[in-house]
């Protein structure tokens, strides 16, 4: 996940930062679940609930998930930290795990396994939001159905938004709701959230195009998976970035801030200044307490 999005190389201090942060992130011993419940019987169609700290019935729902640029080595243990520091702030969370890339099949640009598997990253997607309410209601009764707020990192900021999204998408789309998801809002993390921009840059290393199956598919399949192409929502969206971020640069969150401003929609945007990719979702990082903030005030 380290290293640059962009065909300019990043300077040096940008590149300690992004070291420094990712191994902090990394480095952090994962937090054991409270309860795990599947949503399919594939390995990786599973949730992670957490019960909020503080014993409070009532609480929030923040549905957690994770980044990796779509790719089978990255799972959903290196955001358990961020999860256990969200239920501490009395939050229940549900951290998801969604099929990936195939492991050892490369992913053609020399930058590691493919990204991302079409159709079954976005079948998992839809598939644990619909059964989200029934699970929870089984695994953490102290959550309220009624007040749930979707989260996600870098890739899975992308997921995030497609996520809230899904009303929008093109009709005949296997995906589509008829209504506009029962959702307080979305907080987007340093997100892949525009592919033009994203591809432009060359983020993770083609990672979009292979999410989608191969260049040939950016266009066709990219009007059912680019966030900046299903906008309008009338859904409450955050977005949070570093602004030294090497890995997703500003720039993409940016123009998914200025679609969603072309289609009469306004999305909040949080800068955080001397903070690159993966601060945000470490909870020993100032930058990890803005994004609960933001988190608690589309919540409550």
């Amino acid at each position: 996940m380290t290293g640059s999005a962009a065909h300019d190389s990043p300077d040096v201090a940008a590149v300690a930062r992004d070291l420094a942060e990712s191994e902090a992130l990394f480095a952090r011993p994962g937090v054991e679940p409270d309860v795990t419940a599947a949503y399919g019987e594939h390995p990786d169609q599973v949730v992670d609930f957490y019960a909020p700290r503080g014993g409070l019935d009532g609480v929030p729902l923040v549905v957690v998930l994770h980044g990796g640029a779509w790719r089978a080595p990255y799972d959903r243990r290196h955001l358990t930290p961020f999860a256990g520091f969200l239920a501490r702030r009395g939050f229940a969370v549900a951290n998801v795990e969604y099929r990936r890339g195939n492991e050892g099949e490369a992913g053609g640009s020399g930058d590691g396994p493919v990204a991302g598997r079409w159709p079954e990253t976005f079948d998992d997607i839809a598939t644990v939001m619909d059964a989200l309410p029934a699970l929870v209601a089984d695994a953490l009764p102290q959550a309220d159905p009624r007040r749930i707020v979707v989260t996600g990192h870098s890739a899975g900021g992308h997921l995030a938004l497609w996520a809230t999204a899904r009303h929008v998408l093109p009709v005949g789309s296997p995906w589509r709701l008829d209504a506009p998801p029962r959702l307080r809002g979305v907080v987007a993390i340093a997100p892949i959230a525009d592919f033009t921009t994203a591809v432009e840059l060359g983020v993770c290393g083609g990672a979009v195009a292979q999410l989608l199956g191969g260049e040939s598919e950016l266009k066709a399949r990219g009007d059912s998976a680019d966030p900046s192409a299903l906008l309008p929502t009338g859904i409450a969206t955050a977005v949070v970035q570093g602004r030294n971020d090497i890995v997703v640069p500003q720039a993409v969150a940016e123009a998914y801030v200025d679609a969603a401003a072309r289609a009469g929609e306004m999305v909040g945007i949080t800068l955080l200044e001397d903070v690159g990719h993966y601060a945000p979702v470490d909870p020993g990082a100032d930058a990890c307490a803005v994004v609960a903030e933001e988190l608690a005030q589309l919540a409550y």
